[in-house]
Formats: C-alpha cells, structure tokens, sequence
C-alpha cells in the first residue's frame, strides 16, 4: 500500500501545532480563545487563574509561533484570537466543541 505523503513544510507544520496543543494549558488557552475572541494576555491569565504571566506569555508564544493563534496589537495591548484557518486544518476539533 503507497502512502501519499504532503510535503515537508506541511508535515513540519501540523508538528508545530500538535506539539504546541500537547501541553494542557496551551490546549485550555486555544479552547478559551475559540470561545471568546479578542483577548490580552491579562484576561486570558484572569480566566486561567493557576498561570503565571511569565509563564503565559511563554504559552501564548508557542501558540502564535505555530501559526494557531493571531495577534492585533492596541497600544501597549496585544489582543489573541484562534486563527480559523489554520484550527480548521490542523485542529478542526477545537472548533466543534
């Protein structure tokens, strides 16, 4: 049986982000964010309770680097949302829950 293998940047991709969404609070962050749009990291740190904002923004990082969330910077802010496009093709579950 031929497997059909994607190229390499797509298999490095889908990696990126399932190793990002392997880490639970990464994973309730990006749940959060499917839920609610348009977040700074403080309200985001609020929601989550048990997380240090070191410790967050690092997470936030991770997210944003793999392409799984989007950022729109407001003054000082920096506002998170879930990047549809790519949660539709890398991690279409966080979209039906």
């Amino acid at each position: 049986m031929k497997m059909m293998v994607e190229d390499n940047a797509e298999i490095r991709q889908a990696v990126k982000v399932y190793k990002a969404l392997g880490e639970p609070t990464r994973l309730k962050i990006a749940l959060l964010l499917t839920e609610e749009r348009n977040l700074c990291c403080s309200d985001i740190g609020d929601k989550l309770e048990s997380v240090a904002g070191s410790t967050l923004s690092h997470h936030l990082k991770q997210l944003t680097d793999c392409g799984l969330l989007s950022t729109r910077k407001d003054g000082t802010y920096i506002y998170y949302s879930v990047n549809r496009v790519m949660a539709e093709k890398y991690a279409p579950y966080l979209l039906e829950i």
